[in-house]
């Protein structure tokens, strides 16, 4: 059964890459666009903030009737959006396109989510809901080097041509697949009502501060690693980074099925602060990489944790909220690496940026354990969603 998810993680692959690899071609597109650094750096925010709305805001009502429907039109905005951003002649139409790709990818990243945990038994919810994670995460660390070897070699629009083909490999993947995908429960009330359960809105808060802490400092890892006069590891580092996160978002789902969220509520935070002290307190290239594996691994493996322990009580909300916790992380991101960047202007020696970011780290923990040690209370008649119809 698990074997029917591929066609979402191929989806949760385009969408890893779109996320980040504007950034490392950015020097390449202003003067394509007859703009300004600035500009295009407004425009990858641009893309953020439509993600954050589009999941939350438009996700439940697309789902009413069919998912598969749901998925083929989310998945078909995003694709639009990029392709518009291959041939954008101008900034705004550039703009416009980050705004239309954003909507697609936060309304996908929900409905998906939940629909890989719907298309599984109850003991491989945890897998399948990882399985997109590690799509999201490959996307980011292999996809993202790849983007930009290509961009290099030809030019960022041949890169964002990349994410164009996989998300329409992953479109006729799931086209293929429809009949196969159960429709997903049709949740009632305004979107903003799952905040008001204390966890669900504990948890969005927590994946806001992780994502303050892991993403968002990841947008300086190179220039801390050149003030400890580590410059030479750069590579190594990244890709250290990177691997642990693969793997980590990779076997993160058997432990959740065999053994729950709780435990991994406060050690996945935990191994984060570790991670970070270490590149405060040491310049040893072999403690920088065992630390760049950690925090890649925990941080990427927290997502999918975080989504069992507010999901598990209660499938038939699955959907709305992942597209909050998503979007809290994304938000997260966004606003650490702006916080970086702020401190990086009042002289913060880059070097010290980790012990910055073990304040918000630690604020998640705090967050996430409150979590572990609260225990969920099965909602009344929530039906999981492997048993409602299948889509015809």
């Amino acid at each position: 059964m698990i074997r029917r998810v591929w066609p979402l993680v191929l989806a949760a692959v385009a969408l890893g890459i779109d996320a980040y690899v504007l950034a490392g071609v950015l020097p390449s597109i202003p003067a394509s666009l007859d703009t300004t650094v600035a500009a295009v750096g407004l425009c990858v925010t641009a893309f953020t903030a439509s993600y954050a709305l589009a999941g939350p805001l438009l996700s439940r009502a697309l789902v009413r009737g069919s998912t598969a429907r749901a998925l083929l039109i989310a998945l078909g905005v995003f694709n639009l959006g990029n392709l518009v951003t291959v041939v954008s002649p101008g900034i705004a139409v550039f703009l416009a396109s980050r705004v239309i790709a954003g909507a697609g990818a936060g309304v996908l990243t929900a409905v998906a989510t939940a629909t890989a945990a719907a298309m599984v038994a109850d003991h491989e919810r945890g897998r399948a809901m990882a399985m997109v994670t590690f799509g999201l995460s490959t996307g980011t660390v292999a996809g993202v080097p790849i983007g930009m070897l290509i961009g290099d070699r030809l030019n960022w629009r041949w890169t964002m041509g990349l994410v164009v083909a996989i998300g329409l490999l992953s479109m006729v993947a799931l086209a293929v697949q429809a009949r196969t995908i159960p429709s997903l429960p049709a949740s009632r009330g305004p979107a903003f009502a799952v905040l008001r359960t204390p966890r669900t809105l504990v948890g969005v808060g927590g994946a806001f501060l992780l994502g303050v802490a892991s993403l968002g400092l990841y947008t300086y890892l190179l220039p801390m690693a050149e003030a400890r006069g580590l410059q030479g590891w750069n590579f190594a580092l990244v890709w250290a980074w990177g691997i642990g996160g693969v793997a980590g978002s990779a076997l993160v789902g058997r432990v959740l099925d065999a053994s729950g969220p709780r435990t991994l509520l406060v050690a996945l935070p935990t191994a984060l602060l570790a991670g970070f002290a270490a590149f405060w307190l040491s310049d040893a290239p072999a403690v920088w990489l065992v630390a760049a594996a950690v925090w890649g691994a925990a941080g990427w493996a927290s997502v999918p944790t975080l989504q069992q322990a507010l999901t598990k009580d209660r499938p038939d909300q699955a959907m709305p909220v992942v597209a909050f916790q998503m979007a809290a992380m994304y938000l997260g991101s966004a606003a650490g690496a702006a916080a970086g960047s702020s401190l990086l202007a009042e002289g913060v020696d880059p070097g010290d940026l980790s012990a910055w970011a073990l304040a918000p780290a630690a604020l998640g923990l705090l967050l996430t354990g409150w979590i572990a040690t609260t225990a969920a209370t099965p909602r009344p008649g929530a039906v999981h969603p492997a048993e409602q119809p299948e889509c015809v």
